[in-house]
């Protein structure tokens, strides 16, 4: 298990859309985003579960991450991905990323980070037992302007038994 989850802004949203934010305590302890991904959704950036979000940062179950983050890549992806991947690369064998993009996803794993996706959380979150059906949360999802790819959503609702 990895000892510092980073979070993207990406599976931010997507969570606080079906509130799963308080789901990430209780599966991965400490959840950390960088300064630059919190004013890629805070304040009044008009993203979507905005108001979830900060109350999830009020309530702790994600925390701005304090430390400065240093470069260790410089590649042409938002500033959001560039840190969390960065964060990364700091401590490689202690960080999980939580991200979906898939240009940052494609440089992440190519790099050797582990990274999780929502659809993947989603799954975590129905085999602990915190949810009662996976299918549900993806249907919220569904309604919203938040995509995940159909192949990816059916691979978890096989893994979870839906």
């Amino acid at each position: 298990m990895a000892s510092k989850v980073v979070i993207d802004s990406s599976p931010l949203i997507g969570l606080a859309l079906v509130g799963g934010l308080a789901w990430l305590p209780t599966l991965f302890g400490p959840v950390f985003l960088p300064e630059s991904v919190k004013q890629e959704v805070l304040p009044d950036k008009s993203a979507q579960g905005e108001q979830a979000i900060a109350h999830a940062i009020a309530k702790g179950w994600v925390t701005v991450r304090p430390h400065p983050i240093s470069p260790q890549l410089d590649i042409d992806l938002d500033a959001g991905e560039t840190d969390c991947i960065n964060i990364g690369l700091s401590e490689p064998d202690r960080v999980l990323l939580i991200m979906d993009e898939r240009a940052g996803l494609a440089v992440a794993k190519e790099k050797g980070l582990r990274v999780i996706g929502t659809a993947a959380i989603i799954g975590l979150t129905k085999k602990q037992g915190l949810i009662p059906s996976a299918r549900a949360v993806f249907e919220v999802l569904h309604q919203s302007d938040f995509r995940i790819s159909a192949a990816v959503i059916n691979q978890i609702l096989v893994s979870v038994g839906e």
